[in-house]
């Protein structure tokens, strides 16, 4: 993979020549190739195969203030060439924009570190076969009440990813990632119910075992079995920490550049304003080793750093490209692409504790809709999850709606578990919100 991460730089920096000859003023490529494999099996039958070995490369040109962008799959020098000289025309033809062009050229990952997000194995359908099969295998045998499966699932990938631009920049690394699901179905006195468990991570061996993942799938949906609708109501509720990263996928929208210099955000104009209950903290760390957002360099090819998001419950920042930096009159934060490794602080309740906390009212393990509205913060979506009194599980819930302001579920989270969710971009634990409305029979 080294020799295809140094081929890929060259290709980058011929490319980017070639603009430069065909007289851009500034420009960018960048350029991904991926291999992997993908296994899914239902039933512990075999069900799909698939090989990837895909890439492609990217290029934006800039003729003063005109921009122009295109994209290629076939990496042939003919077809570069094309790609090239079809930016180039696409840029003389569109407006000029003062605020579009390169991110700054002090702010590029000249020199980054190796944050160990490569360890390659082999690609092998043997074992991934292994793997799905004995996933749905140990569900399957947990109990009779599990009666079907929707299938097992198997990934791994081993990708490269250059980024260039006429600072003189080239960058790149190889990355690695694996996952693995299970998902299972029951049944008991007419009622079916599903649910799953996941596994991700940058090295296989971190993946959990295929008998503890059809373990909790299987747990999971027997918990969901005789699951009933609740009255209507207004009671605290407890985000389980799986879905709680949701919460915070939220609130990244509505501090994203783009939204704030559209005007388009609940939380406009609140920079350097409490957002959040005061003992909250939430810091983006960009190198944790072999995290699964970790990044040394944005897709604008800024390095990224150590950032404190929130401190105290004050917003410290927006989350901003070149482009909404330059609207907004701010510098870039080197989010173009996304975050990078958010950690929720936690106010150090075990789960148990939280159940406590919450005393009556709603437990939600599961979101369904698209009720969100970032504009003004109005939330309502489908929710599933479980009945508690006096912090102890009664019953599962389904087939009810949960209703709120985001702005408010923000300002008034309770607590948030120690027990953390570490599969993705933001690590939290639980989430208890103080009130909301509970729309059910």
């Amino acid at each position: 993979m080294q020799q295809q991460l140094a081929e890929i730089q060259s290709i980058v920096e011929d490319v980017l020549k070639l603009a430069k000859d065909k007289g851009a003023t500034q420009a960018e490529a960048s350029m991904s190739k991926v291999e992997g494999i993908a296994v899914s099996s239902r039933l512990k039958q075999v069900e799909t195969v698939e090989f990837t070995n895909d890439g492609g490369l990217g290029i934006t040109v800039y003729h003063g203030k005109k921009r122009g962008s295109a994209s290629t799959a076939d990496l042939s020098p003919a077809a570069l060439k094309l790609t090239v000289e079809k930016a180039i025309e696409i840029a003389k033809h569109t407006g000029e924009d003062d605020c579009s062009g390169l991110a700054e050229k002090e702010l590029m990952a000249f020199d980054f570190p190796d944050l160990d997000l490569f360890h390659p194995i082999e690609l092998d359908t043997e074992y991934a076969i292994q793997q799905v099969i004995a996933a749905e295998t140990s569900a399957l045998n947990v109990d009779p009440r599990i009666t079907n499966s929707d299938g097992a699932s198997y990934n791994a990938n081993l990708g490269t990813k250059v980024y260039g631009n006429s600072h003189g920049l080239i960058a790149g690394y190889n990355s690695s990632r694996y996952s693995m699901s299970c998902v299972v179905i029951g049944e008991q006195d007419g009622d079916m119910q599903r649910d799953y468990s996941y596994s991700v991570g940058r090295e296989v061996g971190m993946l959990s075992s295929p008998e503890q993942l059809g373990l909790e799938a299987a747990q999971f949906t027997l918990g969901r079995l005789g699951a009933r609708k609740v009255k209507t109501c207004k009671v605290p509720v407890l985000f389980d920490r799986e879905i709680a990263s949701g919460l915070f996928g939220h609130f990244i929208s509505a501090i994203s550049g783009g939204n704030v210099y559209r005007k388009s955000s609940f939380l406009l104009d609140k920079l350097n304003q409490q957002v959040l209950p005061d003992w909250l903290n939430i810091s983006e760390r960009p190198h944790i080793l072999k995290g699964l957002a970790s990044s040394p360099f944005d897709h604008e090819g800024v390095k990224t750093q150590d950032m404190d998001v929130v401190s105290n419950g004050l917003l410290n920042h927006y989350l901003l490209t070149s482009y909404s930096a330059r609207k907004l009159k701010m510098q870039t934060t080197g989010h173009a692409g996304g975050i990078h490794n958010w950690f929720i602080q936690h106010t150090g309740d075990t789960d148990k504790e939280m159940l406590a906390k919450l005393g009556t009212g709603l437990l939600v393990t599961e979101l369904m809709g698209q009720g969100v509205n970032i504009v003004t913060g109005d939330y309502s979506r489908g929710a599933a999850g479980f009945w508690v009194e006096n912090g102890v599980i009664q019953y599962p819930v389904h087939e009810i709606t949960i209703a709120g302001n985001l702005a408010d579920m923000l300002m008034n989270i309770v607590a948030i578990g120690a027990v953390q969710e570490t599969r993705g971009s933001i690590q939290t634990g639980s989430v208890l919100i103080d009130k909301m409305q509970i729309a059910g029979e």
